[in-house]
């Protein structure tokens, strides 16, 4: 979501929002990353599972990553820097996340192979191929 409200901001001149001064890491995962979990899972089950009946896996990158990276790398695919407005830190937000995908690991050998650059620099290339208008 935040690649997608950043980029529409930044082709439309208007400022991103960048909360607690831009002192926020994420664990960003790549949409074919998540694919891949998923249809790990769906393919196979693993023994555990059958034992308990059921088994819920977090899918993610498990590598949290700076939010100004982000930024940083969705302004030199679009060619534009970005209209920034540092503000604190919201009400119930919390500075970093990651996923545990340990269990996912474990028992799929799952691992995440999308670095944040390149998962940037192909929702850039999705993102101008159908939002034309917007240059």
């Amino acid at each position: 979501m935040a690649l997608w409200k950043f980029a529409k901001a930044i082709c439309e001149d208007r400022p991103i929002a960048v909360y607690n001064n831009g002192d926020m890491r994420r664990d960003f995962t790549y949409i074919d990353d998540i694919v891949s979990g998923v249809l790990a899972v769906a393919d196979q089950t693993p023994a555990r599972a059958v034992e308990d009946g059921h088994r819920l896996y977090n899918i993610g990158n498990n590598k949290p990553e700076a939010l100004m990276d982000l930024i940083g790398f969705l302004e030199r695919g679009l060619g534009k820097e970005a209209e920034k407005e540092f503000l604190p830190m919201q009400l119930g937000d919390v500075k970093e996340t990651f996923a545990d995908i340990s269990r996912i690991s474990g028992d799929y050998g799952f691992a995440p192979t999308t670095s944040l650059e390149v998962g940037v620099a192909k929702f850039v290339d999705w993102f101008k191929a159908n939002n034309a208008h917007l240059y």
